[in-house]
């Protein structure tokens, strides 16, 4: 993943989003509140695993955990599609993402997204002596699957009818080369993207990426190429976020631009919205634990969790 320079930091504003979601508001479900104890609880499930780099039994023990997940909530349909992937350094892996798909015959659909593996290497670590050593990925990874695993437990069996919901988690995210070409990031998705299981009719209207958002006091800019590719959904979102309270939070300004999962899949036909935290106060990009040893438990908020979460539940709803 990697933050790209030059990009804006002028305010942008969203009336035409907010005047929506102040209209939508009283159409949030009451019963669908995110619980902050319940989103770090599946953060932690994961941690506890240990790195969930490509190839070890940590990996794969995740991605049984997430499929378990989302069958014991009543997901409708969960599917796992499997391709063998290469990465820059010429190391083959399967990669394995996993779609869990809410009334899966319905034509209007929103696709949500994360990442469940993590980073081999903490190379971005401040102590050389660790660039060797796997990212335990608490926020980098298991913070974005915890969002989506928490829509599931409120929806995978209360969701209104007239709209389908699509989680989707993804692999082989972080194994890209730092400094390389963009095509060696988020591996499992492009496979994933040249085999949709869409039509014309039922592909999601839009897409929301989770990633990273975890972290202490975290504040969510609104992420460059979102706005290239999906400026109508971020602008929606946003407001939904002031609505729901979390307009500290989802700060409305223009933040950087980052190599992630979403730009494949708004090239494949889904404009999607990347929420991430790529404006921090203390680096100007990332947060301080991106890609470092100390991406761990300690570095989790659960205010923060909660704050993504619900406004990712109460915009699908609306």
């Amino acid at each position: 993943m990697l933050a790209c320079a030059g990009c804006s930091g002028a305010a942008v504003r969203g009336n035409a989003g907010a005047t929506e979601a102040a209209e939508a508001s009283q159409a949030f479900s009451d019963n669908a509140v995110a619980d902050a104890d319940s989103l770090y609880a599946f953060v932690e499930r994961q941690v506890e695993l240990g790195p969930r780099c490509p190839g070890s039994e940590a990996h794969r023990e995740c991605g049984s955990l997430i499929v378990n997940t989302l069958k014991g909530y009543g997901v409708d349909s969960v599917a796992v599609q499997r391709a063998w992937v290469t990465t820059f350094e010429g190391k083959r892996y399967e990669a394995c993402n996993i779609l869990g798909s809410i009334n899966p015959g319905c034509d209007r659909r929103v696709l949500l997204v994360a990442h469940y593996d993590t980073r081999p290497w903490a190379d971005n670590d401040p102590d050389e002596a660790m660039h060797t050593r796997a990212v335990t990925g608490a926020n980098d990874g298991a913070s974005g699957v915890a969002v989506l695993l928490e829509t599931a437990r409120l929806l995978g069996r209360d969701v209104p009818g007239n709209v389908g919901i699509d989680l989707l988690f993804v692999d082989m995210e972080d194994s890209g080369e730092n400094g390389g070409d963009e095509d060696s990031w988020c591996l499992g998705t492009q496979e994933w993207v040249k085999a949709m299981p869409y039509t014309l009719t039922n592909r999601p209207k839009y897409g929301i990426l989770l990633d990273m958002v975890g972290g202490h006091d975290a504040r969510f800019y609104r992420e460059y190429f979102s706005e290239q590719g999906a400026a109508a959904h971020v602008d929606r979102i946003w407001a939904v976020a002031r609505e729901s309270g979390y307009g500290d939070r989802f700060v409305n300004r223009r933040g950087g631009g980052v190599v992630d999962d979403h730009l494949f899949i708004t090239r494949a036909g889904i404009p999607c919205v990347d929420i991430i935290e790529c404006v921090n106060e203390h680096t100007g990009s990332f947060n301080p634990t991106w890609h470092t040893v100390s991406d761990t438990m300690d570095g989790i908020d659960r205010n923060t969790l909660k704050a993504v979460a619900q406004t990712v539940i109460n915009a699908v709803l609306q």
